[in-house]
């Protein structure tokens, strides 16, 4: 059955699931061993585990399935066995927390009492301890104020000083850890939602930015597996960390700027910087697709320039030679996407799913997976959002016999306004003689940006070194257009060919996605990826229950 469904003619579900065991190859250049605070003892605490001299071996990762929706074009979801055994445990956590108690009035009478009273002279830190947590929470994102922030940061953990006698205006140097019920180190957070929501707010001093969340290491214990370093200086500094136990199976990565290379907006970053971040994607995945190929990888340092071209040409090559004897890949697709920029409501939902703000994520995806409970004799194909593109190619060549993207190609360059009035109707925003950046003619998005190469380039492992050199600057040409017209939030993905097969009409398209005030998202549900952390029937169970109180 080509449909992509979970219903099987046989009246039963029909899904796969991901076992995860795999090899990452360490390319790190450096090491950058570090304190990162004390326990509660005085136990001092490091960084070693974020930086092995060796490959990373991940033996047993989570579990993690992958269901088709019953109906294709809702995508697929994916349940994390390490979320959703918890749950299941206990079905009636599954239930979203409820609204606090938020007065203002109340937090005054706490410091002033329930009497009339004028502005008062209290001391501001104690006044910003009784603050209702949604007002807080306000106040960290919204504040442009860098004091405002140093005392939130405050209260959010335990931040050691340089003077511990005097705090004030002294410069963080780390976190207090203690150990858990569990018996692991911890930072010690006491109100994580405002942690997250103070550390993204770039008006935040560096100092605690870094002693916070961006020193390697202070977020846990992900492997540090590359870097990048560009000039004299060292202004452009990118770490590529592993995320071992990740909800997009086989792990993925996260290129995130260094702790010495603070980004927290469109405008601080240069080309250098996105050059950076883009190479470990690429580095990445010729490293993990040359290896399936048998061929032979540097360690403990970055590919250059034209050793990174010259994997690319052996292994589409061997890629391509395989294919042709009928060999497929173990892995066929790329997954790339990008989440700029943080929102938190006073409500507690989470606009947009960042750690820091420039933070690209990226893996590679399976070309097959056994099949569950089921009779299907063919593979389970997991899904990747370029088979979304392939399948209208498919049916637009079928239906015209003319490629998609060709014809795309030529609407664009005869585009007429859409009112039919006379005025400007140019949809190309920037062009070189490589790629295209442009406003789509039916915007997903408002503000929707997409980028393409003018050549017949599917997927990354097809686009040589001045096709990528091309993609990287005008993707920094779209997020600064973007920000220049207001974008905070910024969700970019890119749509591949699989790497095995394909109509070569099919061209390597990424979208840039702005959240608007009234269209919060994120870049899984861009992908039409959903991610669930509990079993279906869990929830079945909870529904069940919380409806039997009811009776």
């Amino acid at each position: 059955m080509t449909l992509r469904s979970c219903i099987t003619p046989e009246g039963r579900f029909h899904f796969g699931v991901h076992r995860p065991s795999y090899t990452v190859a360490n390319l790190r250049a450096e090491d950058h061993l570090e304190a990162l605070g004390r326990t509660e003892t005085g136990k001092e605490m490091d960084n070693q585990r974020n930086f092995p001299a060796g490959d990373v071996q991940v033996d047993r990762a989570s579990e993690i399935y992958e269901i088709p929706n019953a109906f294709p074009f809702r995508g697929t979801t994916y349940v994390d066995s390490s979320w959703a055994d918890a749950k299941a445990l206990d079905p009636l956590s599954i239930t979203l927390p409820a609204p606090e108690s938020t007065s203002m009035h109340r937090a005054l009478d706490t410091i002033f009492g329930a009497t009339e009273y004028t502005t008062p002279s209290a001391d501001k830190a104690a006044l910003f301890a009784v603050l209702p947590e949604s007002v807080l929470l306000a106040v960290a994102v919204a504040s442009t104020d860098p004091d405002d922030l140093r005392i939130i940061a405050a209260l959010s953990c335990d931040l050691l000083f340089d003077d511990a006698d005097d705090p004030s205006g002294a410069v963080p140097t780390g976190l207090r850890y203690t150990k858990d019920a569990d018996g692991r180190i911890r930072p010690v957070i006491h109100r994580h939602d405002l942690f997250e929501a103070v550390v993204n707010n770039p008006r935040l001093p560096d100092a605690y930015k870094v002693a916070m969340v961006l020193r390697p290491g202070v977020q846990g214990g992900s492997e540090v597996v590359g870097d990048f370093r560009f000039g004299p200086d060292g202004r452009t500094h990118v770490f590529e960390y592993l995320r071992r136990n990740s909800y997009i199976p086989w792990g993925h990565f996260a290129a995130n700027m260094a702790h010495d290379a603070v980004r927290y907006g469109i405008r601080e970053l240069d080309v250098e910087d996105i050059l950076g971040l883009r190479h470990l994607y690429y580095q990445r995945t010729y490293i993990r697709l040359a290896e399936l190929c048998g061929l032979a990888t540097p360690r403990r340092r970055r590919l250059a320039a034209e050793e990174l071209e010259e994997l690319r040409i052996t292994t589409l090559d061997h890629i391509r030679r395989a294919a042709a004897c009928g060999e497929e890949p173990a892995y066929t697709a790329t997954l790339w996407g990008w989440n700029f920029g943080f929102d938190f409501a006073p409500s507690g939902y989470r606009l947009h799913a960042s750690h820091q703000q420039v933070h690209q994520q990226y893996a590679l995806i399976p070309g097959a997976l056994p099949t569950c409970w089921s009779s299907a004799k063919s593979a389970f194909r997991p899904f990747a959002c370029g088979d979304l593109v392939a399948d209208a190619v498919e049916r637009y060549r079928a239906d015209t016999g003319q490629g998609l993207f060709t014809d795309y190609l030529r609407a664009i360059r005869a585009n007429r306004r859409t009112d039919g009035r006379p005025g400007e109707a140019d949809l190309v925003v920037h062009e070189d003689d490589q790629v295209l950046l442009f406003v789509p003619k039916a915007q997903a998005s408002g503000f929707e940006l997409q980028l393409m190469p003018l050549g017949t380039v599917g997927n990354v492992l097809e686009a040589d070194a001045a096709c990528r050199a091309a993609l990287d600057r005008a993707m920094l040409t779209a997020q600064r257009a973007l920000e220049g017209l207001g974008a905070r939030m910024v969700t970019s993905i890119e749509y591949s060919r699989r790497l095995d097969s394909g109509d070569p009409d099919q061209r390597l398209l990424y979208a840039f996605l702005p959240k608007l005030p009234y269209a919060p998202g994120g870049f899984s549900e861009a992908q039409a990826r959903c991610i669930v952390g509990h079993y279906p029937e869990d929830f079945a169970l909870a529904c069940r229950k919380v409806l039997a109180k009811d009776m």
